[in-house]
């Protein structure tokens, strides 16, 4: 596909036709202030924080929406701007308190940052007068209706992303109100994942799963072979919250809802840590070793007196594809036998 060439800031940058200002600052390094905008979804422009000069235009406009076009003049920062933004952030902050101390997003919050960095207070912010419990698409995420900006990423994901359409926002007094439909809910949390603001937070898990308190703990999702990557946040040695990983060759941060919110059970006081050998009408504990030596003497006794085909496997989905792999050659190799089978198909 052909390239445009434009300046920005002086600089001059080459990017593929049909992608945005954004797009080509990002490309040659240059930072634009967002926060609706997402790498996954349609610009949706709702902050109007990424507003930027372009020669021969009378108004300032969105570099995420706005396709870049041969020989292009465009500034990304002046006082103009600086100015724009912090109206748009001081409106964003109306009935958004910051109360970062106690919300669960503190220190990992995209509004936090850029409160910072364009030097917003909140003197507007306007206490709601009534404080309803506000209902959402899944009991498994809290909605906190305060912290709300209305930058409408989570209507974006459910809609562009799981193709789910739980979630709009709508025109009520001249105002924009969330509007959950649960019954087209996955509760697959594609919104908690891209929420830039303690909005939506995990209501499962009784513990905060603060960015200064966890250690990030990358692994693979055992639900199913797809191998999702996904990022535990641990505390104590314990999962209180699970996140995909941004990697474009699987999952692309998505993840289905087991995946996200079924991990208690690895904290579960009924799970297995030693091997159990029947020993008469009971099971006793035993070691590693003695467990093995035991199930390899009884599949060779098995062999050896009515053949390998009187032997199967059954594999667990919650193995990776190269686990599973290792045991079905494991049976079809070293015991002699096809009967193998995995859960995952059933």
């Amino acid at each position: 596909m052909s390239a445009v060439k434009l300046t920005i800031d002086g600089q001059d940058v080459a990017v593929e036709a049909g992608r945005s200002i954004l797009d080509a600052a990002k490309a040659a390094g240059i930072r634009i202030p967002t926060l609706c905008y997402h790498e996954r979804l349609n610009p949706i422009g709702s902050c109007n924080l990424c507003v930027v000069e372009v020669n021969g235009k009378s108004t300032p406009v969105h570099a995420c929406k706005t396709p870049a076009e041969e020989g292009m003049l465009v500034t990304t920062d002046s006082e103009m701007l600086r100015g724009m933004r912090r109206k748009a952030m001081q409106r964003l902050l109306v009935h958004h308190p910051l109360d970062c101390p106690i919300c669960d997003k503190a220190g990992d919050c995209r509004l936090q940052d850029l409160v910072v960095e364009l030097g917003v207070t909140a003197e507007a912010y306007e206490e709601p007068k009534e404080r309803t419990e506000a209902v959402y698409a899944t009991p498994l995420i809290k909605y906190w209706r305060d912290r709300c900006v209305q930058c409408r990423r989570c209507e974006s994901a459910c809609r562009e992303i799981k193709g789910q359409g739980a979630i709009e926002f709508v025109e009520v007094n001249g105002s924009l109100e969330m509007k959950v439909t649960p019954e087209r809910c996955v509760s697959c949390g594609e919104c908690l994942q891209v929420c830039p603001t303690g909005a939506l937070t995990e209501n499962l898990s009784p513990m905060k799963a603060r960015v200064f308190t966890v250690k990030k703990v990358p692994t693979t999702c055992t639900y199913c072979g797809c191998g999702c990557q996904v990022e535990l946040s641990v505390v104590d040695n314990r999962i209180v919250a699970v996140n995909g990983v941004y990697d474009p060759t699987i999952n692309e941060a998505s993840l289905c809802v087991k995946g996200r919110f079924g991990y208690e059970f690895v904290s579960s006081e009924e799970r297995l840590k030693k091997p159990l050998i029947r020993r008469g009408d009971g099971f006793v504990e035993a070691s590693w070793d003695e467990a093995l030596d035991y199930v390899a003497k009884n599949l060779g006794k098995i062999k050896a007196e009515h053949g390998p085909d009187a032997i199967g496997g059954f594999a667990s989905a919650r193995c990776t594809n190269e686990e599973n792999y290792l045991f079905q050659k494991f049976m079809r190799a070293v015991i002699g036998t096809n009967n193998v089978d995995h859960c995952a198909r059933l």
